[in-house]
């Protein structure tokens, strides 16, 4: 009989450690970080941010962003995240950010937000009306002809030979041309859909972006930070539109303090 007791003891003292082990295990998971790049660009945007995250062990995923609708992209994000298993911070830059803003939405294993020189629309707002809200964008001219599709809406390009410095000017100019060859056209429907109740409401959010950012002007990115209640708005100065490509660092800190946060 002192023997089964004893195993019992055991058995209990051995349970009671490991709970509290698995608890601190569990804390000190890192959260996965998805990347979802914006209009005009694509995954390779983040290569920089995704190195330095990689780096510091986050398992990172770049998400491909089919830039068709706000809310059939934000579902094709919503599925990315249900496949993950344990804590995310979603990332979305400039149209991504909308994106980001609807996919979270009821996900319990997102832990925060944030905002890369993006969109952070309230219900009913589209980024086309927010970004002409405040002056200082220089898009609209910089547009190549739209391309005509079947389903009689049409995609939106930027003209290659003004990519540079409408989109990215803080880029070498070789590394911009390549990025104009690959870009992602986004249809106008995505950019004129009325967004529905942002997940920025219920979930921490960080705002970083340049402030000579010709696609989303500052003030609008700044309006829309304060609005979010954001924990943390870093302006980087004089930094374009992708400012997760020339200035990877800091955003990749910014993104490593929203995972690290309580």
């Amino acid at each position: 009989m002192k023997t089964i007791n004893t195993f019992a003891l055991t058995l209990a003292l051995i349970g009671s450690a490991a709970a509290p082990l698995d608890i601190a295990r569990a804390a000190d998971i890192k959260p996965t970080v998805i990347l979802v790049h914006g209009a005009f660009a694509d995954s390779a945007s983040w290569n920089g941010v995704a190195a330095k995250l990689r780096g510091d062990g986050y398992n990172v995923i770049g998400a491909a962003n089919p830039l068709r609708s706000v809310q059939g992209d934000a579902s094709a994000v919503a599925n990315i995240v249900k496949s993950v298993k344990g804590p995310v911070v979603l990332v979305g830059h400039s149209y991504g950010g909308a994106v980001i803003s609807a996919a979270a939405n009821g996900l319990a294993n997102v832990k925060s937000l944030v905002y890369v020189a993006a969109f952070a629309p309230d219900q009913g707002e589209t980024a086309l009306e927010l970004s002409g809200r405040y002056p200082g964008g220089t898009l609209g001219g910089a547009l190549a002809e739209p391309v005509a599709l079947a389903n009689g809406g049409k995609d939106f390009y930027i003209q290659q030979d003004k990519f540079h410095q409408q989109f990215a000017a803080d880029v070498p100019k070789a590394q911009a041309e390549l990025m104009a060859m690959g870009q992602r056209p986004i249809a106008e429907a995505a950019l004129t859909e009325a967004a529905g109740a942002p997940a920025w409401k219920n979930l921490p959010s960080y705002f970083i972006y340049g402030t000579a950012d010709k696609n989303i002007p500052a003030a609008a990115l700044g309006f829309m930070a304060d609005r979010a209640k954001s924990r943390k708005t870093i302006k980087v100065a004089g930094a374009s539109h992708v400012v997760m490509t020339s200035h990877p660092a800091a955003v990749a800190k910014l993104i490593e303090e929203a995972a690290q946060a309580k």
